[in-house]
């Protein structure tokens, strides 16, 4: 049957939704990992399905079918496939919602601590009362970034980083110079963390700079600065949006149909990688309960692997550290 459905459909996109609290072990970052057989063996345990639920929303469940594509769930994402001999109008556009399945992934996600509120405004002159979810991101082959070039150059959806603002919040990434570093207290006077002399040797993670600013209709008020608005297609229980159009103009790469409307030969891998949330980690004696040492810089958790010099802390154990409303660090304790 999977022969039959092979030949009759080809490939028109993938995407890979990429967790690094379940790929990177310990300090080391999945991509600079060397050893070729550890990484195979990361990704052959690794299934998104376990953390996210992805699935298209209404009126693309529609435009999908209208089209002769089919959408599956993979343990590394989703693909889409396109029937044989069909092609594409090249303004089509596609959206599909991720879900949270896991309760623990704000716990080892980075950018969790924003809520992710559901606001309601009326519209006088629709008559109507519209609805808002903040903090969600939206992610795009139109506005992704690249690293790499040739035949190793990656998709990413999300966008280029900026350079850190003054206002931003605790794990926050962006540009300092040329590195990437990542805000382990809140602003104004946050503390950064340097996580690569050069941005461009770390994936480009989902990050703040993801959350488009939301434009209310004129006379609309109690409306969130950003996040997405929720409608009979975006439900309410969204965590992030992946929005795909067929062409990408000046970039053919992040294009998933050719000139004349099909699948390509070399179908588009996009790629989502969410980032593991990183604290300080404070050793406690277990039985006097005083603390014996804290680690200088923020650790990152890994379900794999050891990042510090002892026993590393559970996920779960993430504390917030507050002067007033501002968060000066977060924080693991591990009781030794």
């Amino acid at each position: 049957m999977a022969e039959r459905m092979a030949g009759r459909y080809r490939q028109l996109f993938e995407v890979r939704i990429l967790h690094h609290y379940w790929l990177d072990r310990g300090a080391s970052v999945f991509d600079r990992i060397t050893d070729q057989a550890m990484k195979a063996r990361l990704l052959q345990a690794y299934d998104v399905r376990r953390l996210l639920g992805i699935r298209p929303t209404g009126s693309t469940r529609v435009a999908l079918a209208a089209n002769q594509c089919l959408f599956e769930e993979t343990a590394l994402g989703f693909v889409v496939l396109l029937k044989g001999s069909a092609s594409l109008p090249a303004d089509s556009a596609f959206e599909f919602m991720i879900v949270v399945r896991d309760s623990r992934f704000f716990d080892y996600s980075a950018l969790t601590l924003r809520p992710q509120r559901i606001h309601e405004a009326y519209d006088r002159s629709e008559g109507v009362t519209c609805r808002y979810k903040e903090n969600v991101p939206v992610v795009s082959n139109l506005s992704g970034a690249t690293r790499g070039a040739g035949a190793g150059k990656l998709l990413f959806l999300s966008r280029r980083y900026r350079p850190l603002a003054p206002n931003e919040q605790v794990e926050a990434l962006g540009l300092s110079g040329t590195a990437l570093g990542q805000l382990t207290s809140d602003g104004p006077d946050a503390r950064v963390q340097q996580l690569a002399a050069d941005a461009n040797d770390l994936p480009v993670y989902l990050h703040q700079g993801d959350v488009p600013a939301i434009i209310p209709p004129a006379g609309v008020v109690g409306v969130p600065a950003r996040g997405v608005r929720l409608s009979d297609d975006v439900a309410d229980d969204v965590f992030a949006l992946i929005s795909l159009s067929a062409v990408r103009p000046g970039d053919s790469a992040f294009s998933f149909v050719d000139a004349a409307g099909r699948a390509k030969s070399s179908p588009p891998l996009y790629q989502l990688r969410i980032r593991n949330r990183s604290t300080f980690w404070i050793y406690v004696n277990k039985t006097t309960g005083v603390v014996d040492s804290v680690e200088s810089d923020a650790l990152p958790l890994t379900h794999f692997g050891n990042a510090g010099q002892k026993q590393k802390p559970s996920e779960r154990l993430v504390k917030v550290e507050k002067t007033g409303a501002i968060i000066s660090r977060l924080v693991s304790e591990v009781h030794v």
